[in-house]
């Protein structure tokens, strides 16, 4: 079982500029999952989770832009750009919307944890499980649960609050992390039974290696 003050939800790239369908970077799906989001961040907030909302933000030369993303990114009027020609899609829905106190994360890349703080951040608040929700499942959800697990954390994907360009991919991927060490709830079994039923592999590995080690 993992207690719930041990644990940060973690929203990735819940922003207008990947939800809008009228946006370059919209990502097939991610709307869709927005009132899914919305209940597994009250959840959250009421199991008395920490809450981090993770956010991609471009620099006005496109210099941090993915390359594969560029040519869409600049001839699409350069979403997700302060000083681009829609700043509109930095917000987020309303639902989505961080409360007094939680986090806001601009990450420079896919993962939530490269290039920024929120590794330390977790060691230093004695957070152990990250629960991953958002959008993609493929990109920034799959590489943020991969770093998680490297590091040493226990990773919980909500699966009908993330997102992927078709439902095959969804899957494919929800499996492979599953394969990998991932635990995958829904959102009725966070708001239901929040984290009970989680398992503290991270843990109980620790324990396995000192006990070797003694």
């Amino acid at each position: 079982m993992i207690e719930p003050g041990r644990a940060a939800l973690l929203m990735i790239d819940m922003q207008n500029g990947f939800i809008d369908a009228a946006s370059p970077l919209c990502v097939a799906g991610a709307a869709a999952t927005v009132p899914a989001c919305a209940r597994a961040l009250r959840a959250a907030r009421e199991q008395g989770m920490a809450v981090v909302h993770v956010r991609r933000r471009y620099a006005a030369d496109g210099s941090d832009v993915e390359p594969v993303r560029y040519r869409c990114w600049a001839d699409g009027g350069r979403p997700l750009c302060v000083e681009g020609d829609d700043p509109a899609s930095l917000d987020c829905p309303d639902a989505l919307t961080p409360a007094d106190g939680e986090r806001v994360l601009v990450k420079p890349s896919f993962s939530a944890f490269f290039g920024t703080p929120l590794g330390a951040l977790l060691q230093r608040e004695g957070i152990g499980t990250v629960v991953l929700i958002g959008t993609t499942t493929p990109n920034c959800i799959r590489s943020t649960c991969y770093d998680a697990l490297s590091l040493g954390l226990n990773a919980v994907v909500v699966e009908d609050a993330t997102s992927s360009r078709t439902p095959e991919v969804q899957a494919a991927n929800i499996a492979d992390m599953a394969y990998v060490g991932a635990t995958v709830l829904t959102v009725g079994e966070l708001c239901e039974h929040g984290l009970a039923a989680v398992p503290d592999v991270a843990g109980q590995w620790r324990a396995a290696v000192a006990a070797a080690r003694a």
